[in-house]
């Protein structure tokens, strides 16, 4: 967390899905949200989560932004007040624009790869070109981005943002602070 804060990241996710190798119990995430500073946004990730899980952990992240991976609907996406992201495990034949015009209220789509029985952190990237050039909310590019190829990716794509789990770690779940350095290196070169 403190490498992507000094490597200049805006936010930093927080899986809060039980089943994932990268799974932070509500406890660490009330330590690791206090040691955010000023204006890095606290992004807690879900699947298909019931209500008192997210609960509990925006009792440790209040001022998070939610980000949701599983088969959520608007409203509930919506219901507990709050900015947030909906994931769409993108594949041809998934209609990006039905997504955006079902989650319009959302702060925009993250774009993940789909990969059949996993939620996301695969490593996998998709057809970008399967994105829509006039998306009617922001993309958050995600899935198989890494320090090699984020710069394509952000200059290809034009995301808002780009998200990163598994492209910066040197094990699951293991992040390491030089490949992180490097991504962002990658974004902002993509930006200039």
């Amino acid at each position: 967390m403190a490498a992507a804060v000094a490597a200049g990241a805006d936010a930093v996710g927080f899986v809060c899905y039980p089943k994932s190798p990268r799974y932070i119990a509500p406890v660490r995430l009330r330590t690791l949200a206090r040691q955010l500073p000023p204006f890095a946004t606290p992004v807690l990730l879900f699947v298909n989560a019931a209500a008192d899980l997210i609960e509990d952990a925006l009792s440790a992240a209040p001022d998070a932004l939610l980000q949701f991976h599983g088969d959520e609907t608007p409203a509930y996406c919506g219901s507990f007040g709050l900015p947030y992201l909906r994931a769409v495990r993108v594949k041809p034949g998934v209609d990006l624009l039905q997504y955006a015009q079902e989650f319009h209220a959302a702060q925009g789509l993250l774009l993940d790869a789909h990969v059949e029985g996993v939620r996301g952190g695969t490593g996998a990237t998709f057809d970008w070109a399967l994105i829509p050039r006039e998306m009617p909310v922001p993309v958050v590019l995600s899935g198989g981005l890494h320090p090699g190829n984020v710069e394509h990716a952000v200059r290809s794509v034009r995301p808002w943002a780009v998200d990163v789990s598994s492209g910066v770690e040197s094990a699951k779940g293991i992040k390491d602070a030089a490949k992180i350095e490097a991504f962002m290196t990658g974004v902002r070169n993509a930006s200039v």
